[in-house]
This record gives C-alpha cells, sequence and structure tokens, in this order.
C-alpha cells in the first residue's frame, strides 16, 4: 500500500502537531468563545430604554458587568446612522481555526494515511485514494449545506432536519470509507469546512454589503443580514459537536463502538442539546428537563458501550493465557510504535508516550491495552495486521488477571 509518510521526517511531524495543534486550540477558543457570547447578547437584549436610541435604529441593548467594570451594549436593527471610524472583525479566529486544523490533517492523517486514514478492513484504497476523498467531502459539505440553505430561505425547521439527515449520512459513510478514529474526524471536519463557509462567504460579505450601503449613502438591505444571522446560529450549534470530534482520538470506546456512527451522531446530538439549552436560558426559558434528558442519554449509552456489553468488538478466550505467549503478539504488532525508539515509518516518539517493550510496562497499561485492542482502535488501521486470534488472546490474557509470571 503506497504511503505519503516519507514526504515529512518523523520528527519534524511532531513539531507540526505540537505547533498547529496548539494554534489550532488556540484559534477554536477564541471562535467558540466569540459565537458563545454574541449569540448570548442577541438572545439577552432588551428593548431600547430613549427615544434617541429608538430614533438611531437601535434594536436591542444590554448592560453587562465584567473584569471590574460596566458595558453598555447597543445592537442595531440594520446599521448606526454614521459609521464608526474603527469596527472590531470577528473573522480571523474562523480562518485560523479551519486552517490550522486542515493542516492538521495533511501533516498527520493524510501524509501518514497508510497509519492514521486507511483500514484495509474496512476499505481498500491507497493512499491518494482515501486523501482524495477526504478533501472531497469537505468540499461536498460546503456545496450541498449552502445548496440547502439558498433554496429553503425562511424553512429553518427544514434546513435543520436536513442538515441533520446529511449529518447522519457523512458520518455512516465516513465509517464505510476511513478507520474509525479517522471517520468521527472526517464528520468533525466536514461541519468546521461548514462553519469556515459560512463565515467566509456569508456573514463577513453581509458586513460588507452593510458598510458599502452606508458609505454610498443608501439605505442598507437587511437581507443580507438576516441570512448571516441564520449562518452564524448554525455554527452556534455546530460548535460542541465539532469540538466533540476534535477530542475524540482519546476516546477509543466511543469510535471503537460496533455501530460507532450511532455513538457519533448521539453526541453530536448530545452537544446540540446543551446549546439549545443555553440558548434557551439566555432568552430566559430555563427548561431543566433538558439537562435531565441529556443526562439519561449520557446514562444509557455509557451502559451500552460498557465492556461486554455489546458495544465494542471483542472476544474472550476461556483457556489459560500466559504471559509468554502474549508478549511475542505484543512485541510483533504493538512495539513497533510503542517502543522508545519506534521502526514503523511515520513515528519519532511512541504515541501517547506508551512504550511497551517490557513485561512491566505491558502489565501496567494492561487494562488500556485490552480496551484498544477490543475496540480495534488499535493497532492504528492494523498496519501490522493483527488478527482476530491475536486480539483474542491479548483480551483473554488481560481478563484472566495479566499474569506475567515474575
Amino acid at each position: 500500500m503506497s504511503t505519503l509518510a516519507t514526504f515529512l521526517d518523523p520528527y519534524l511531524t511532531d513539531w507540526l502537531n505540537l505547533l498547529l495543534r496548539w494554534l489550532h486550540v488556540i484559534a477554536a477558543m477564541a471562535w467558540i468563545g466569540a459565537s458563545f457570547y454574541f449569540v448570548l447578547l442577541d438572545q439577552s437584549l432588551e428593548a431600547p430604554k430613549t427615544i434617541d436610541d429608538i430614533r438611531d435604529g437601535v434594536g436591542g441593548e444590554l448592560w453587562e458587568v465584567h473584569g471590574g467594570g460596566f458595558y453598555h451594549v447597543k445592537k442595531y436593527r440594520v446599521a448606526p446612522p454614521l459609521l464608526p471610524e474603527h469596527l472590531a472583525w470577528f473573522k480571523w479566529e474562523a480562518y485560523t481555526t479551519w486552517l490550522s486544523g486542515f493542516g492538521l490533517m495533511v501533516v498527520l492523517y493524510y501524509f501518514n494515511a497508510s497509519a492514521y486514514l486507511i483500514d484495509p478492513q474496512v476499505a481498500d484504497l491507497s493512499s491518494w485514494q482515501a486523501v482524495g476523498i477526504s478533501v472531497g467531502l469537505l468540499a461536498a459539505a460546503w456545496v450541498v449545506y449552502d445548496v440547502l440553505c439558498r433554496g429553503l430561505v425562511g424553512s429553518d425547521v427544514v434546513v435543520w432536519l436536513l442538515i441533520v439527515a446529511f449529518t447522519a449520512a457523512a458520518a455512516w459513510g465516513s465509517t464505510q470509507l476511513f478507520q474509525p478514529r479517522a471517520a468521527f474526524l472526517q464528520v468533525g471536519a466536514m461541519l468546521g469546512t461548514i462553519m469556515a463557509g459560512n463565515v467566509f462567504f456569508n456573514i463577513i460579505p453581509a458586513h460588507w454589503e452593510l458598510i458599502r450601503a452606508k458609505r454610498a449613502g443608501r439605505d442598507p438591505d437587511p437581507t443580507p443580514g438576516i441570512v448571516a444571522k441564520q449562518r452564524s446560529v448554525h455554527n452556534n450549534y455546530f460548535t460542541l459537536p465539532v469540538l466533540f470530534t476534535m477530542i475524540a482520538g482519546h476516546v477509543s470506546f466511543t469510535y471503537g463502538a460496533r455501530h460507532a456512527w450511532l455513538v457519533l451522531l448521539v453526541i453530536m446530538f448530545l452537544g446540540a442539546w446543551a446549546r439549545l439549552f443555553f440558548n434557551l436560558r439566555h432568552q430566559g426559558r430555563t427548561i431543566w428537563t433538558m439537562p435531565a434528558i441529556g443526562a439519561v442519554i449520557v446514562l444509557a449509552l455509557a451502559l451500552a458501550l460498557r465492556p461486554g456489553g455489546g458495544g465494542g468488538e471483542g472476544a474472550t478466550a476461556a483457556a489459560a493465557v500466559t504471559f509468554a505467549q502474549v508478549q511475542p503478539v505484543i512485541q510483533q504488532r504493538c512495539a513497533g510504535c510503542h517502543s522508545l525508539a519506534p521502526t514503523q515509518p511515520g513515528f519519532a516518539s511512541p504515541p501517547a508516550g506508551l512504550v511497551l517493550t517490557t513485561p512491566a510496562q505491558i502489565a501496567a497499561r494492561a487494562a488500556d491495552i485490552r480496551r484498544l485492542v477490543a475496540s480495534k482502535a488499535m493497532p492504528l488501521g492494523n498496519v501490522t495486521g493483527m488478527t482476530s486470534d491475536e486480539r483474542a488472546l491479548v483480551i483473554g490474557w488481560v481478563e484472566q488477571g495479566a499474569p506475567t509470571g515474575g
């Protein structure tokens, strides 16, 4: 199977991973924070109190206290009578988040597709084919979403139902193309692309239209602003589902579940449900049954995914398993990556700092090994070819107490 990993030195990859991931998290925090704040602001506005504000076109105002001071924020229905000399823009947070996230996809998943993106047991794809499909899906996500929104103006409920259906199709389809962890990230990247597209193609152009109209001395058309507001609200509900996919790589029991795409949809729903609760609360409607329902769903999901509960893949070896049987499997299938000097191409250091070369190291992480092996999250893309019998052997050894014989 072809690989793109030779384009980057493993140590350089580690540094790019660090810097791009750090930038991605910082930018995402700024973008999500702005989204949360402005939606709260919009939903907390009170009617203007003075005749001058009403005459000037103020649609709402809010008094706030923060950082040891008071703030008085006003929102105009369309635009102020006179444009101020300075305007604070909120766009580079979005652009930087998407660019750094795509950069991470390139460095980690595209340049090392055979280890991170492809699973031969899922689909027979070359590295170039997998990368091409992934990039194509990112572009397709924006096109499909934008067409839906433009074709169903004023039918927001229908748009949301179609967005949910589209996300479900993306989740299922991605798990049929890529290894599970990559599939989760692919869906998140598709939604993130939609979010960035909303900012670049709709929200910022709507702002510029208002500014050009005021500078030209004509009354601004409120329609672009209304559309921009709709897209901004969509982005607000996408934030927590996308945020989960950013951290999902650290929770293998979710992407390693038997019906991982359904698990992803349920957790994404919980994220959007949480945003709905807080958005309603900002409007003065606190519905405590909503977090209660969310807690019940989380509990049900936890029970469904518990080890031995049918949520993940795995098997149990009935006969006694010795460490002498397990150690060669770990050595052959795992230690190529999980050693102080990895021999697996594309790795300069052991993933997650996990070293599995001595009996003590293996025994100390037996529970983690069992979970990752049972869920088929490891080896990555099964590049080392671990068989079902070997998985059963490792699982059985752990369930029998992980004896080392020492």
